[in-house]
């Protein structure tokens, strides 16, 4: 069993809020976590068309039949039972009585904020962290490819799956499933089509127009795709940090996947021996150590607070962590060997905000302290950045 860091804050916040709700995408864990941290609870699957039945025809006494504590698994599929949780969360006043697990987080959060503003705790399961892999002993110290390449997803480890047979499988669910559900897309392939692209432009500025040229479609449909992305926990945005000492550039964000090992599948890398060579290797190192930030503050029950830094010369902070007191400046590199160049951006943005302090993220195993930062191999390096946060 894997052990997921959010677990105890889930187990903690079940003692002071009646609700908990696990989002994510899928494949992330969810039913196994929510049952993992509440074994006693009584479980409901609502993709099972008997409870979904059940649960549709009477939900009050459907939700009042459940004494422990119930676990409702895939519950955006029956928006109208979170009115019922509200009711019944208030009548009873007990807490963690409801774990809600969805994959879908924008008809999750909808409802929430609707209905169970104030009641519930929201939670974002992601695929593993490096640190959980770590823990479980799924981490080869000398093959970082091999990380890139597999990703994170629990399956993929658990069963030891490979990527080419798990990531193909996982896209074709998604697109027949899940994005017909949340929106009516007449052209699949075309949606495909639009995936390969967003993943050849990882770390990158987000252009709309660009990709909507490139696609033959019009803008408003490239904005609706990108936000079912992101709701679903395929993607996210790392968005510019404005309090800056310079000149500001631009307010497009740039754009990441939660798992490398679907951006390998989607561009066509079917080997870890392709990513020696290939040229989205130094992005794909940079999507992971920004992923893993992002794990790492939400395994932590905290919102994420990163951001990328550029000014109108073209000189860039890769990561930028905001703690309130204090900036963090990272920069990530996928090289092995120590250069001299990989501190460039770190020094001029020093001049400028000198009480920031700086780190640098890199493709070798070794830590050590430099004048001109503190260095963390890629294994460890986001947990042991996140004990300074």
């Amino acid at each position: 069993m894997i052990q997921r860091e959010i677990g105890n804050v889930l187990v903690k916040m079940a003692e002071k809020m009646p609700v908990i709700s696990i989002t994510g995408p899928r494949q992330s864990g969810k039913t196994t976590l929510a049952r993992m941290c509440f074994p006693e609870y009584d479980y409901v699957n609502l993709e099972n068309p008997d409870m979904y039945e059940a649960a549709k025809d009477d939900p009050r006494l459907f939700l009042s039949q459940f004494k422990k504590g119930i676990i409702i698994d895939e519950v955006q599929r029956l928006p109208s039972l979170f009115s019922y949780i509200q009711t019944i969360s208030d009548e009873r006043n007990k807490p963690g009585e409801f774990i809600l697990t969805g994959s879908e987080n924008f008809l999750l959060s909808e409802k929430i904020s609707q209905s169970l503003a104030g009641r519930v705790f929201v939670s974002h399961l992601l695929p593993l962290s490096i640190s959980e892999l770590e823990r479980a002993d799924l981490v080869k110290t000398e093959d970082m490819d091999a990380t890139l390449f597999h990703g994170f997803y629990p399956r993929i480890h658990k069963m030891d799956i490979e990527p080419e047979m798990f990531f193909p499988s996982y896209i074709h669910t998604y697109v027949e499933r899940d994005v017909r559900q949340i929106v009516n897309v007449s052209n699949l392939f075309l949606f495909q089509k639009f995936l390969r692209i967003a993943a050849g432009r990882i770390g990158k500025f987000l252009n709309y127009s660009s990709i909507a040229n490139e696609l033959g479609v019009d803008l408003k449909t490239v904005k609706s795709w990108f936000s079912i992305l992101e709701s679903s926990f395929i993607v996210f945005f790392l968005h510019p940090h404005y309090q800056n000492f310079s000149k500001r550039i631009t307010k497009a964000p740039k754009l990441y996947f939660y798992d490398t090992g679907l951006i390998c599948s989607l561009l066509g890398i079917r080997k870890k021996e392709e990513l020696t060579s290939h040229w989205s290797k130094g992005a794909l190192f940079e999507n992971m150590i920004i992923a893993d930030l992002m794990k790492g503050f939400l395994n932590q029950g905290k919102r994420p607070s990163l951001y990328f830094w550029r000014d109108s010369a073209g000189n860039e902070i890769d990561c930028l962590i905001d703690t309130g007191s204090e900036i963090k400046c990272v920069e990530i590199k996928s090289g092995t060997t120590i250069s001299s160049d990989f501190f460039k951006g770190l020094k001029y943005y020093r001049k400028l905000n000198p009480k920031a302090a700086p780190f640098l993220i890199y493709g070798g195993t070794a830590n050590s302290i430099q004048s001109n930062a503190t260095i963390f191999g890629w294994r460890n390096a986001v947990e042991s950045l996140l004990k300074q946060v």
